[in-house]
Formats: C-alpha cells, sequence, structure tokens
C-alpha cells in the first residue's frame, strides 16, 4: 500500500489558505510577508521532491499550481511525476499538456484504490478541502507541517471540523528555527 502524505504550510491557527499570494484572501501570502525566510526551514520541501512518486491535488489547487509549477525550476521534479486530481466537474480538455501525466479521480474510493497500487509515496500539496475529506476518511498516512507563528483568524483550515472519533498521531521528525517555524511531522497511528 502507497503511503499517502499531505503537506501543508500551516498558521498556528490552523489556516491554509493561500500561502503564496493566491487571489480572493485577505492575507494572502501570508508565508513570506511575516516570517523570516531561512533556506534551513525548507529543506523538507526539496526532500518531498525527491521521496514522492506522484501528487495528488484538489481542482482548486490544480487549476492554481498547474499554471505556474511546469515551468518553475524548483519544481522541476514534480513535472514528470503522475499527477491525480480529485474533481467531480474537471475534464479531460481542462488539463494542461506542459506537465506530465495527469489523470482525474471523481471519488475517494477511487484515491483508496490507488492507495492499493506498487509505487511509492503520494503527496498533496494545497488542496484544504481535500485534505478535509482525506483526513475524515482515514485515507492520509503522514502530515509533513511547516508551522508559521502567526494567527491569521478566517480562512480555509487543513482540518475539518467534522465530530470524530479521535485520532492519534506519531510526531517522528521536528525542528524549531530561528525565525520562529517549526517542522513538525506526523504520522498517523492506526
Amino acid at each position: 500500500m502507497r503511503t499517502l502524505i499531505t503537506t501543508a504550510f500551516i498558521s498556528l491557527d490552523g489556516v491554509v489558505e493561500a500561502p503564496g499570494g493566491e487571489p480572493g484572501y485577505r492575507n494572502s501570502g501570508w508565508t513570506f510577508k511575516h516570517t523570516e525566510f531561512l533556506p534551513e526551514a525548507f529543506e523538507i520541501k526539496g526532500r518531498e521532491q525527491q521521496e514522492a512518486a506522484a501528487m495528488l491535488l484538489g481542482r482548486v489547487s490544480y487549476e492554481a499550481f498547474s499554471e505556474v509549477w511546469p515551468d518553475m525550476a524548483e519544481f522541476a521534479e514534480y513535472k514528470e511525476m503522475p499527477k491525480y486530481v480529485v474533481s467531480t466537474t474537471l475534464t479531460e480538455d481542462d488539463l494542461v499538456s506542459n506537465w506530465g501525466e495527469t489523470t482525474i479521480l471523481r471519488t475517494l474510493d477511487e484515491v483508496r484504490a490507488l492507495k492499493e497500487t506498487e509505487g511509492g509515496p503520494i503527496i498533496v500539496h494545497g488542496s484544504a478541502s481535500l485534505n478535509q475529506a482525506l483526513s475524515d476518511a482515514g485515507l492520509i498516512d503522514r502530515y509533513h507541517l511547516l508551522v508559521f507563528p502567526l494567527l491569521l483568524g478566517a480562512g480555509k483550515r487543513l482540518f475539518s471540523t467534522t465530530d470524530k472519533d479521535v485520532q492519534k498521531l506519531k510526531l517522528v521528525e521536528h525542528e524549531a528555527y530561528a525565525n520562529g517555524l517549526q517542522k513538525q511531522v506526523f504520522d498517523v497511528v492506526r
């Protein structure tokens, strides 16, 4: 079974919306506007590209990332990596042609089936709504979180507010940086 890893820039109060400057959110671009950049804090982002074998995205994140990531040297390893987009509305005609093989999945059952195939880890970037659904369905195996020392208030959250049983996590890697950023890597305990 493949490992499904969620990776996120997240504020201390759980917001993951528009960290890179995506339009339409009051605090858009919060990751680098308010926190000094320290390269060592982002080492995990390069490691994720090296270790992942596929990428899973929701429709909104796919549409945002597919406009810029294919031509960015920082995301070169992702270009040819197989991508899967979970969407009930996206069509084949909506997919970009310069970002490698992309498959549309319609349901969480299809995500579950993908996890049961052979291959390496599947990484999930962005995709707040998808992450909430994946977590609620018990499909996430690991969280890679870069926690920013910010309180953003309103905004899309990584975790849903669904009333559910406790889900235990095991901290397997962590580090705090001089700029207040914290790396937290958790495995989901089954």
